[in-house]
């Protein structure tokens, strides 16, 4: 089974085909075609790739949909007195299925 380590939006993915990550938002359609040139790693049956060995490796991905993360909220209530604060923030993500590692 062949699996790859990419770096992208400041953070490190493992990931090998068919499977779906949830990412920081990346510009593009739905259905659109990706590539994540910054591969740190690729797992073989052979063994681990670093380095220089991945020059000319590259990750392909298609975008399935772009959206929001659930809601992280800080809820502030006192009783009988009409007092309710609701604070949060969602980070836009989008989803990607990873199509081909081409090593």
């Amino acid at each position: 089974m062949m699996y790859a380590v990419i770096l992208t939006g400041g953070k490190q993915y493992k990931v090998a085909v068919d499977d779906e990550i949830f990412i920081e938002k990346l510009e593009g359609e739905q259905g659109d075609l990706i590539k994540f040139d910054q591969v740190i790693a690729v797992g073989t049956d052979d063994g681990l790739k670093t380095g220089d060995a991945l020059a000319k490796v590259a990750v392909e991905g298609e975008i399935v949909k772009h959206g929001k993360n659930k809601k992280v909220s800080i809820v502030k209530y006192k009783a009988k007195k009409g007092y309710r604060r609701k604070k949060g923030h969602r980070q836009p993500y989008t989803k990607v299925r990873i199509k081909a590692i081409n090593a």
